[in-house]
């Protein structure tokens, strides 16, 4: 009865630790780094960086390495915290990020006595690990000479610099990072009238096309250049490329440059590309080469599991050129 609660304790240690990783990674990756990144990917990388290592000790070590792994784990925990505790003690005695909220100086002096005590006993404890270690007969001295020790300097070095750098760098003023950046004002000289003149349309002849190349023709009227692209995605296309010549590839072409004649008699410059295989890449390298300012694709309108079965185009195109996207739908 007496390892049920331990058993729980430690699920409940086990949470609350993951919850804080990931909470402190999501405040370190969007307020200082800028970064954003899907919740669901934040939470699966910090689940396996937590689950992964003990699976692998249980499956290659057995059982009982857990009690071992756990006191590791804890030792590892102890060596991290004066890496946590210098830029926390930096961060909450700089009056120019915490305002009225600064801690006081006697708090200052216990906060750095404390890191000092901290670290020099980590310090400690690493020394005397590795002496042990290269008194051991059955640890590898070249591992120790070439792995160990290179990890303990460059852990050092770090250290250092997390310690000294701040106070070096403490009158430098940089601008504070934004999520979505700063107000800027727009000028009227920003508003220009629609200046494209090759324009990319991606047509995939389902009954949105129409739409889509009207919308284009909208953008440009008849003094653009327009460019009509449209993917093959049968499987000779993707394993022969511009060699295939099925019945989709051919009726594809056909239809491709019905809509272009159709254009043309209409008054408008067109052109047509044809491209092969992975629509995204397809589209992305026809844009290019047209040297086209302004792409216009058509939206399925699919999301969740569609997306995942059919795949989704547009977020991938967006990515890959440097230019305007207009989606239609």
């Amino acid at each position: 009865m007496g390892s049920c609660p331990f058993a729980i304790a430690l699920i409940a240690a086990g949470q609350s630790s993951t919850i804080t990783g990931t909470l402190a990674g999501q405040i370190v990756m969007e307020g200082y780094l800028n970064l954003r990144i899907q919740p669901w990917i934040r939470r699966l990388v910090t689940r396996l960086i937590a689950i992964v290592p003990a699976l692998l000790t249980i499956q290659i070590a057995g059982e009982e390495s857990t009690g071992k792994l756990l006191v590791f784990s804890q030792v590892i925990l102890s060596l991290q915290l004066g890496f946590a505790i210098i830029p926390l003690i930096h961060f909450v005695s700089d009056r120019t990020k915490m305002g009225e909220f600064v801690i006081p100086v006697y708090v200052r002096v216990l906060a750095w006595l404390s890191a000092i005590i901290i670290v020099s006993l980590n310090g400690r404890l690493v020394f005397q690990q590795i002496q042990d270690w290269m008194n051991s007969p059955d640890i590898p001295q070249g591992v120790i000479q070439f792995v160990v020790i290179p990890i303990v300097f460059l852990a050092v070095v770090l250290l250092f610099y997390t310690t000294f750098a701040p106070l070096i760098q403490r009158d430098r003023s940089a601008p504070e990072p934004v999520p979505h950046g700063d107000f800027k004002e727009i000028l009227k000289s920003d508003l220009k009238p629609n200046s494209y003149q090759r324009i990319a349309i991606a047509v995939d002849f389902s009954s949105a096309v129409h739409k889509t190349i009207s919308h284009a023709l909208s953008q440009g009227g008849l003094g653009a250049e327009y460019l009509l692209i449209h993917v093959v995605e049968s499987p000779g296309a993707f394993l022969f490329g511009k060699d295939v010549s099925d019945f989709e590839a051919i009726r594809d072409k056909q239809n491709l440059e019905q809509y272009a004649h159709n254009l043309r008699e209409l008054g408008y410059s067109v052109n047509t590309a044809l491209g092969y295989g992975k629509p995204k890449f397809a589209i992305a390298e026809k844009t290019k080469n047209f040297n086209a300012d302004l792409l216009v694709m058509g939206a399925h309108g699919h999301h969740t599991l569609k997306d995942l079965f059919l795949g989704t185009t547009i977020s991938g195109v967006r990515h890959l050129v440097t230019i305007p996207v207009l989606i239609v739908r």
